[in-house]
């Protein structure tokens, strides 16, 4: 047998009869009452703008992947990833075992006529009479009926059952647009007659509408069954009479109660588990549905308005329809039934599916929960234990009563499911993945609208609910997030959009001219072979490009491109993503194998930026106590300039950075050009949390001649704002022909954790590795070379 047998038809019965339910026919002549035909046609568009986009998003997603078990939910968390898919999944899942009650709540006001029929001929004993007022005294039978069927018989029996409902349906919208009335607008219903002299008042109310709380206090009032109320005051009445007690509600309250009747077209998208061609039955019967539910919601606006005045369409305790449609006194309550019994089984068969999707994935932190249930019965993989949680759930709702507040809450959680859905069909479109290759496709300018439309909505609609559906999602996220550390990470749908961001960034950027940018920030490369033994070339690039810039960090391979050296490559760049996110850095990592260091240096310096600027600094890092990595950074070092690079050569010694407390930065005549650089750089690195106390001091050499206009020169700068460095912080020192450099550099700066210096081209042709010698009593040292001056602005 054909596990997944079902076609178009249950996916579109399954969502007509839950759009065409309960609110259709106990709360949608109150809408008309209220706002009139004009502002219910404007709700229903306005929902609609929700639901349509929806649909369509649904539409698109389902024809290009396969849609299993657990239908939205499936459909987010393959898209969004499982702890996100999950979170929305559970709040979904809460929403439909929730609708089960609510359903099930409305399916007892059809019984409503037939119990006062029993009170009004037969004297029933007191306490049957209060039985019969509850609600659960039909909601709980016919929720165990309902389950015993579904438990027993599976989705199979439910289907054809939405058969027999939606024939009913059929049957009652029919009587009630053929239906005539005698209400007009010219005899609406009087309320209130005009007082006697004696006090006698006389109201004609048809069908009771106004109860006895309307009336003036210590009245003795009788009613009768043709709708007669005749009142007696016991004291004398007002000289005016009061006017009815109808509730004023604004556009959006009656928005938010009327919602929910828009919000079953994806009933039909729980079923994807059971059906033969997910991707051909869940459009065509999702958008057939939605489609055909607003065009039968925009004739009943017209039809209500003009057949009953406002206020007696306002009135909720009264079911207007039966008195439209043509033999309504039977056929609407078979009706409102037959809607709310196949709402309620649409219900109780997606949520169980739902929740045996969610545990399938093993969101859940215990093994036995997951087992429990995900595991079905039958061929066809029944959630039977999905099932009982689902009824409990719904029986404890029923139990509790007066849902209205517990369905706006509902509608919250809809909201947002169906927000999720038009912005994975959005982003997808963005992305422009070629696996992404639906055979219908909406467009992304309404997937988009519809998202936006969904999130602010809900904050019009009630933003107490709101922000309370936020905050559970919130806590939920937090909860599945924590227990299921090994399934963070978003989806690859991100990927791809960040992929486009950077893209047309970097095309963007690379059209810019060049010429008019306002100041300079490093976009460094680092290269070291020496990633595990050495950090300091990884922290001085994830210091720097923290806040200011973006840094590329490479990991050598000496040998020849192999599949042995290709895999090695990957394992060393996982463990250095791995060191990247541990630090929380910013920096991108990759490995380069290549048969020597010219080789790599020469392919690293061609490196495009990642950020969408060329790179225009590199750093290299040798070992101050071995020497080791210094000779081949001499020997390249002519490559390295053939391209302009500003390079930053770090020497280790084994004090490490200290304490990250002080940085001095030495600036001489000699290598003037590379001042602002420095300085720059020492700057930067005070943007990381690791430095935010760093203290950066500056030593200026200069011949005694040149001495005081160099110095006016820097407070010039500062006082400008152009050195970023306090008065206070800097030392101007006269140049002494018989004094070593080195040994005042030791002497000043012995204890600093970061010491900058400058040097030339030519200085470094002429001493080789002599220019970096005789700095051993100091920590570490970067020594900096501008390929040209670097505007401080």
């Amino acid at each position: 047998m054909n596990k997944q047998k079902f076609g178009t038809a249950p996916v579109f019965f399954t969502a007509i009869s839950t759009i065409l339910g309960a609110i259709m026919f106990l709360r949608f002549g109150f809408a008309v009452g209220m706002v009139g035909l004009a502002g219910t046609i404007g709700i229903i568009l306005i929902g609609h703008a929700v639901t349509i986009p929806t649909a369509m998003a649904i539409a698109e997603i389902a024809t290009n992947q396969k849609v299993e078990g657990g239908g939205e939910y499936y459909i987010i968390s393959r898209s969004f990833g499982l702890v996100i898919g999950s979170t929305i999944g559970m709040a979904l899942f809460m929403s439909q075992a929730i609708s089960v009650a609510f359903y099930i709540m409305a399916f007892t006001e059809a019984f409503k006529p037939l119990l006062d029929w029993l009170r009004e001929t037969y004297v029933l004993l007191p306490w049957v009479d209060r039985l019969l007022g509850y609600p659960q005294t039909i909601g709980i039978p016919a929720l165990l009926l309902l389950t015993l069927l579904i438990l027993t018989k599976g989705a199979d029996l439910g289907v054809k059952v939405l058969y027999t409902v939606v024939a009913t349906l059929a049957l009652a919208l029919l009587a009630f647009f053929v239906g005539t009335t005698d209400y007009a607008q010219e005899n609406s219903v009087e309320f209130f007659n005009s007082y006697t002299a004696d006090a006698e008042v006389t109201a004609q109310v048809l069908d009771g509408l106004v109860d006895e709380a309307q009336h003036s206090s210590g009245t003795d009032t009788t009613y009768y069954p043709g709708g007669e109320v005749v009142a007696r005051a016991a004291d004398p009445p007002p000289a005016t009479p009061p006017a009815p007690a109808i509730p004023q509600l604004s556009f959006f309250t009656v928005f938010a109660i009327i919602f929910p009747a828009f919000t079953g077209m994806t009933a039909g998208v729980g079923l994807s588990g059971d059906l033969r061609d997910p991707g051909r039955s869940i459009p065509r019967g999702t958008l057939a549905a939605t489609i055909g539910g607003m065009i039968v919601y925009l004739f009943m606006a017209w039809k209500l308005a003009a057949s009953a005045p406002p206020d007696a369409l306002a009135d909720t305790t009264n079911l207007i329809m039966a008195d439209i449609a043509w033999q309504g006194w039977w056929i609407i309550p078979l009706g409102l039934a037959a809607a709310t019994i196949s709402s309620a089984l649409g219900s109780i068969l997606v949520a169980p599916r739902t929740l045996q999707a969610i545990a399938a994935d093993n969101i859940f932190p215990a093994r036995g929960i997951n087992h429990y249930l995900s595991r079905g019965k039958g061929e066809r993989n029944e959630p039977y234990n999905a099932s009982l949680i689902t009824v409990v759930l719904a029986a404890f709702f029923i139990l509790l009563g007066a849902l209205d507040s517990v369905a706006e809450i509902i509608s919250m959680f809809f909201m947002v499911t169906y927000g999720s859905l038009c912005l994975i069909s959005f982003l997808n479109h963005f992305a422009a993945d070629p696996s992404y290759r639906p055979t219908f496709r909406s467009k992304w300018y309404v997937s988009l609208f519809g998202a936006l439309a969904c999130f602010g909505l809900m904050f019009f609609m009630n933003s107490t609910y709101a922000a309370a559906a936020v905050v559970l999602i919130g806590v939920l996220y937090v909860y599945i997030a924590h227990s299921n550390p090994d399934k963070r990470s978003l989806a690859l749908i991100f990927q791809g959009v960040i992929f486009q961001v950077s893209r047309r960034i970097q095309i963007f950027l690379q059209k810019a001219d060049k010429e008019e940018k306002q100041g300079w920030r490093p976009s460094a490369i680092a290269v070291s072979n020496a990633t595990f033994t050495r950090l300091g070339a990884f922290d001085f690039l994830r210091w720097i490009s923290q806040k200011y810039s973006f840094g590329t960090y490479l990991h050598y391979i000496n040998g020849y491109l192999s599949h042995d050296t290709s895999e090695a490559a990957a394992v060393t760049k996982e463990r250095i993503i791995r060191m990247a996110e541990a630090t929380e850095s910013r920096i991108y990592v990759d490995t380069i194998v290549s048969p020597s260091y010219t080789s790599a240096i020469a392919q690293i310096i061609q490196f495009p930026g990642i950020a969408g600027t060329d790179n225009n600094l590199l750093l290299l890092e040798y070992s101050k106590q071995t020497g080791e990595g210094l000779d081949d950074i001499i020997d390249n070092f002519k490559l390295i300039k053939s391209v302009d690079f500003n390079i930053a050569i770090l020497g280790l010694s084994e004090r490490g950075f200290g304490l990250k407390r002080t940085i001095h930065v030495w600036i001489t005549r000699a290598h003037y050009e590379s001042a602002n650089l420095m300085i720059l750089l020492a700057y930067i690195m005070t943007g990381h949390a690791d430095w935010r106390n760093a203290e950066i001091r500056l030593f200026a050499v200069f011949e005694e001649s040149k001495l005081e206009e160099e110095e006016q020169r820097m407070y010039d700068l500062i006082e400008t704002g152009q050195l970023p460095i306090s008065r206070n912080n800097i030392d101007v020192l006269c140049r002494q022909d018989n004094t070593d450099s080195r040994s005042v550099i030791a002497r000043k700066s012995g204890e600093a954790d970061l010491v900058i210096l400058g040097f030339r081209d030519e200085a470094l042709k002429r001493l080789k590795g002599d220019l970096f010698a005789g700095y051993k009593e100091i920590g570490n040292v970067l020594f900096v070379n501008a390929a040209g001056e670097v505007q401080i602005r």
